[in-house]
């Protein structure tokens, strides 16, 4: 049984394409993330629904062969839901490679329009394994040990740049998930983030600002989101893992040779500096 079939035995998927059609797009784009190309947007064989773009976003998870170390979660911005064209969240598995500590260096392919954001992470101090109560605010709160500032660095291995997308392209390419660079983590004692203010600069010039507020109204409602999307789907949020919460900056476009800093005031800054992946 390979990993799409898997997927549909567990959560009783119904595919309307064929699990082998959905394993060679998994494929192609782990290879176009692993080899730094893009796919042509309009093949015939993309995901129809929801849970055929998670099928394939699973079966690239699975093809790497590397270990998961949290998630991202996207589109919890009005300004990102309408650049991609959706009015909902999506999550992105965190892959160990592509997750690094501040300063990083970066590799980027300019084809897949790479920009970067600024935003909160959370760090998981406890189990929180799936059940058929929904998790409340406080109990998530509870259970989270670090906090951290975090530039994610975003693109598409679909042709033609991030806009107008969609959920299931988006979904189905990893969250359009490049990397995430996190500053040191600090403990999490109840702060709130909703007005903590993140600018970001790309070499020295001002480009994105916002606040918390920005990530479904506060960076702890996109970690309810996850949590609880997770427990439905019967998956545990393990102790250790990291989330990446979403955009309080926008999206500010780069390209090799440019130097980010994103400040988060007492949370420290995050720096990244990007090279071309050859």
């Amino acid at each position: 049984m390979n990993g799409i079939q898997a997927f549909n035995t567990m959560f009783g998927v119904s595919a309307v394409l064929s699990g082998d059609v959905l394993s060679d797009l998994a494929r192609e784009l782990w290879e176009a993330r692993r080899l730094g190309h893009t796919l042509d947007a309009t093949r015939s064989d993309l995901p129809k629904t929801l849970g055929e773009a998670y099928e394939v976003q699973e079966a690239i998870v699975e093809l790497s062969g590397l270990a998961r170390c949290g998630y991202k979660v996207g589109s919890t911005s009005k300004e990102a839901q309408r650049l991609l064209s959706t009015d909902e969240p999506g999550m992105g598995v965190l892959l160990a490679p592509f997750v690094q500590k501040s300063p990083a260096r970066i590799k980027i392919v300019p084809e897949q329009m790479p920009a970067v954001e600024g935003e909160f992470g959370f760090r998981i101090g406890r189990d929180l394994p799936w059940r058929a109560e929904q998790y409340s605010l406080a109990e998530i709160a509870d259970a989270i040990d670090g906090v951290a500032g975090a530039i994610e660095v975003v693109g598409t291995r679909f042709s033609g740049g991030l806009e107008g997308k969609g959920r299931l392209l988006t979904t189905a390419d990893g969250g359009v998930n490049i990397a995430l660079v996190t500053g040191n983590w600090m403990k999490f004692t109840g702060q709130d983030l909703r007005e903590h203010g993140v600018t970001m600069t790309v070499n020295g010039d001002l480009r994105g600002s916002g606040t918390g507020s920005r990530a479904l109204g506060n960076p702890l409602n996109v970690l309810l989101w996850l949590v609880n999307r997770q427990s439905n789907r019967r998956v545990d949020l393990r102790a250790g893992e990291i989330v990446a919460t979403g955009t309080c900056t926008g999206l500010d476009l780069v390209q090799p040779g440019d130097v980010v800093h994103a400040d988060f005031g007492i949370f420290g800054s995050v720096v990244v500096e990007f090279e071309k992946n050859m």
